[in-house]
């Protein structure tokens, strides 16, 4: 059985869910490097007191939402590389045609660890009702006897 469209969107939600983790290692390190830098954070501390309206307790909490992110954004990038291990796994299933069904239910698990409604979730979605709707083609073995001469009706 052909299935090109599963492999394409498949192939696809990898590298872009790929293109997202690098995105997030990148990112984590520009914070740990901000973090981690002195006279970034003396800069920021003095932008943020150089506003009237800001209070130290304020300032506290926008620091404490900083390190709330930062471990945020390394549970997602963990989701993320959990979501392509398992659509490689689901690619793999659906390229030597073992199990379509497997396949599928790898790529909504996939989906739903790559974002819920991220662009590589939506092709592993599609991707996972094409591997349950598509049915191989079912083979007519039904033979005619040229003797039959029944009542004109002949089987489906």
């Amino acid at each position: 059985m052909n299935r090109t469209a599963e492999k394409v969107l498949s192939i696809i939600a990898v590298i872009l869910t790929a293109i997202g983790v690098i995105f997030g290692f990148i990112g984590m390190a520009f914070i740990n490097f901000v973090r981690n830098d002195p006279t970034a954070m003396q800069e920021i501390e003095m932008e943020l007191m150089a506003d009237p309206a800001m209070t130290e307790v304020e300032m506290d909490a926008m620091f404490a939402f900083f390190n709330l992110l930062g471990g945020f954004i390394w549970f997602i990038i963990f989701a993320m590389i959990i979501g392509v291990v398992l659509n490689i796994v689901g690619i793999v299933n659906i390229w030597k045609n073992k199990n379509a069904k497997l396949a599928g239910i790898m790529f909504i698990i996939a989906g739903v660890f790559s974002g819920i409604l991220s662009l590589p979730s939506i092709l592993l979605y599609i991707a996972a009702i094409l591997c349950f709707t598509k049915k191989p083609p079912v083979e007519d073995n039904i033979q005619m006897d040229s003797s039959y001469a029944g009542d004109g009706m002949r089987p489906l």
